[in-house]
Order: C-alpha cells, then sequence, then structure tokens
C-alpha cells in the first residue's frame, strides 16, 4: 500500500501556525545570546559568527576553541538528517512539523539538563559543556531546518540579517513601488518577515537579562517556549494537514 505524502501546513492555516515564527524567533534569539554569553562565545544559531570568530583565531594563531571548530561540521549534519527525517515522515504519511518540534525541544532540555549538572563554575571548554553547546547548535540546525521543509511560507527565524533585509526592500516597496503584484507580493511577504524580527530581538533580550542572573539555568526560558511551540505546532499542523486531505478526497 502506497501512503500519500501530506501536504505541508501552511503558516496561514491556523491561529497558532501564524505565531509559530514569532515564538521560534524568540527562542534562537534567546539560544543564542545565552549559548555565546555561557560558552566562552559560542553561537548555537548564528553560525556565520562561529565561521568569523574561528578564521579570526586561526590567522591570529590564537587555539580556536573546540566548541568553535565543531559547530558548523555539527550543523551541517544536523540539518542533513533533519532533511532526510522530514522526507521520511512525508512518505509514511506521518506530519513533520510536530516531529521536528519535539526533536528541538528534547535537544534544548538535553543542553538545559547538561547545564545544570555541570553548575555554574564548570569551564565552558569542559567536555560536558562542548556536548552541551553541540545539542544547542543541533536544535538551532532543526528549527533551521524545519520552516523550510515542514512550515509552508514560514520566513526564516534564526536569520535576522537576511529577514532585516527583506523587511526593508518590501516596505521601500511597498513606498516606491508602482506595479500592483509587487506591491502584493512585499505586503504579504512583510506580513510574514517582521514576526520572526521582533521574536529573535525580544528572544536576545530576554537571553541577556536570565543569563545575568541565572547562568546556563537561563536555558529554561528557551527549553520552556519550545514546548510551547510544540504544543502550538504539534496539534495545529496536524488539523490542518487532515482537513487538507479531507478536501482534496472531497474534490
Amino acid at each position: 500500500m502506497i501512503v500519500a505524502e501530506l501536504p505541508i501546513p501552511s503558516v496561514d492555516d491556523s491561529p497558532g501556525l501564524k505565531a509559530l515564527p514569532f515564538m521560534l524567533g524568540v527562542i534562537a534569539g534567546s539560544v543564542d545570546v545565552i549559548g555565546f554569553l555561557g560558552l566562552g562565545g559560542l553561537f548555537t544559531a548564528h553560525i556565520t559568527g562561529n565561521l568569523v570568530i574561528l578564521a579570526a583565531h586561526l590567522v591570529t594563531g590564537v587555539d580556536a576553541p573546540l566548541a568553535l571548530m565543531m559547530s558548523v561540521p555539527v550543523f551541517i549534519v544536523a540539518l542533513a538528517a533533519t532533511r532526510l527525517a522530514a522526507a521520511g515522515l512525508d512518505r509514511a504519511g506521518m506530519p513533520s512539523l510536530g516531529v521536528l518540534l519535539l526533536v528541538q525541544f528534547v535537544l534544548l532540555a538535553g543542553f538545559l539538563a547538561i547545564g545544570l549538572a555541570a553548575g555554574p563554575r564548570a569551564s565552558p571548554q569542559a567536555p560536558v559543556l562542548v556536548v552541551a553547546g553541540m545539542l544547542g547548535v543541533c536544535a538551532m540546525a532543526v528549527q533551521n531546518a524545519l520552516v523550510r521543509v515542514a512550515l509552508d511560507g514560514a520566513p526564516a527565524t534564526a536569520v535576522l540579517t537576511t529577514n532585516i533585509t527583506l523587511l526593508t526592500m518590501d516596505l521601500g516597496e511597498m513606498l516606491l513601488g508602482r506595479d500592483a503584484n509587487r506591491l502584493a507580493k512585499a505586503r504579504d511577504r512583510a506580513r510574514r518577515t517582521w514576526p520572526a524580527i521582533a521574536g529573535f530581538l525580544l528572544g536576545c533580550i530576554l537571553g541577556a537579562l536570565s543569563e545575568a542572573g541565572l547562568g546556563l539555568r537561563s536555558l529554561v526560558v528557551p527549553a520552556g517556549l519550545a514546548l510551547i511551540a510544540l504544543a502550538m505546532g504539534a496539534h495545529r499542523s496536524a488539523g490542518a494537514a487532515v482537513d487538507a486531505c479531507r478536501r482534496d478526497i472531497a474534490s
């Protein structure tokens, strides 16, 4: 028996899915700041930043931290694994969004658990915290992938530079453009992009404030938000997929 692939849910399918990019942005911003402050300058979501810092270490002859060197290949492997998992789930007729949100939550919960177990005095270069950092990197790789393969119409939720560029260009088009089709596309893109930007900025603020007072224990913030995101996405995406399948059968 061949199982038909489920349609990918759209951010416009339900209020929960519309709010999901904002929530994911908060998660990414908070994890990135907490990781940077608590793990000796490791970006968990901003892989470009890790490459810049790594290049600076190499050029100046300063030994690069192990976590920094591992972050890029680990991120790439996690992205590839997420893509393969999503394809397998889709072929099996299972909504991939809920599963990937669950994986992200488990990874962030593991990041938090190791941070709590290591204690406030552990060195960021300690092997146990290197492992913790890689769990954070994997969680952000899953998030970067899921908005591409499991949530149609979603913007990037962990890349502020790209989103700000898109929003600025779209605002310019809305102010200066004359073509109706381009104006409509710009409005639609801006409507979807700004919540991810606002969420990421809010996440950075929450992450910085909580890390200053709690250290790596502040990872409870993104881990808790990931649980909320799981609740928002899993039920809604499954319901949207079922509704879409019913519409296909009826038509």
